[in-house]
């Protein structure tokens, strides 16, 4: 289907949507494997780069060569920096259908591998040469605002939470003011209360020295009379 411009207006919106489009990539695409096979696809992304992928199985029905959903099937997921020696950035066992998210730490090459765990095999095929598991993935990349408009309700409440944990830190806090305030207080005491031990302890040192002093004087002058009469 051709359309074509008839007004300039037009042919700014047509403009304006196809570079929307890009912007906001996505690939929608469906493969097939057999058994335990594992099938991996490249991704080229930049640094900070948020993917969301949506899935879904279907298991081949060898007596009507139809596909359906198995429920028991489970799916693994892993995502690989091919640039940083594999390293692994995302290890997913899941069920028949679901999503997975991860933001590229680094620019470079990213592969996504997925396997599917069933008892179909090789039998199974299609005579087309079609595996006997088929996914479809619908791979968004860099669509932030559409993840955050399906995880709405989560993202409320991780706020919450948040905010929670931070009403709970400002309690802290305040306790931890408060204790600082009584154990100052205390520490004003107890140094008011040695000070007083103290000026007391030499108050009654001085005491008693006067007092020995005086009872060694007394004996002295009682000594001396008694030798002279």
């Amino acid at each position: 289907m051709v359309f074509q411009a008839s007004s300039p207006g037009l042919t700014v919106l047509l403009a304006l949507f196809s570079l929307l489009s890009l912007l906001l990539p996505a690939h929608a695409l469906y493969f097939y494997v057999d058994g335990r096979q594992t099938k991996c696809f490249y991704e080229d992304l930049p640094k900070d780069t948020l993917v969301a992928g949506t899935y879904s199985t279907y298991v081949i029905n060898p007596n009507t060569n139809t596909y359906n959903i198995d429920h028991a099937l489970k799916v693994q997921i892993t995502v690989d920096e091919t640039f940083d020696n594999d390293h692994r950035v995302v290890n997913k066992r899941d069920s028949h259908s679901g999503r997975f998210t991860f933001t590229a730490a680094e620019a470079g090459e990213h592969r996504i591998c997925f396997m599917a765990d069933t008892d179909v095999s090789t039998a199974g095929w299609l005579s087309n040469g079609q595996g006997g598991v088929k996914v479809s993935l619908d791979l968004a990349i860099g669509e932030t605002s559409k993840i955050e408009t399906e995880d709405k309700d989560k993202m409320k409440d991780i706020v919450q939470r948040v905010r929670d944990l931070n009403s709970r830190l400002h309690d802290i806090r305040r306790e931890q003011v408060y204790q600082r305030e009584r154990e100052a207080e205390f520490r004003d005491q107890s140094e008011t209360t040695n000070s007083r031990v103290v000026r007391w302890t030499l108050i009654q040192l001085a005491v008693l020295s006067a007092a020995c002093a005086w009872q060694l004087s007394h004996l002295r002058s009682f000594f001396i009379k008694q030798k002279l009469t």
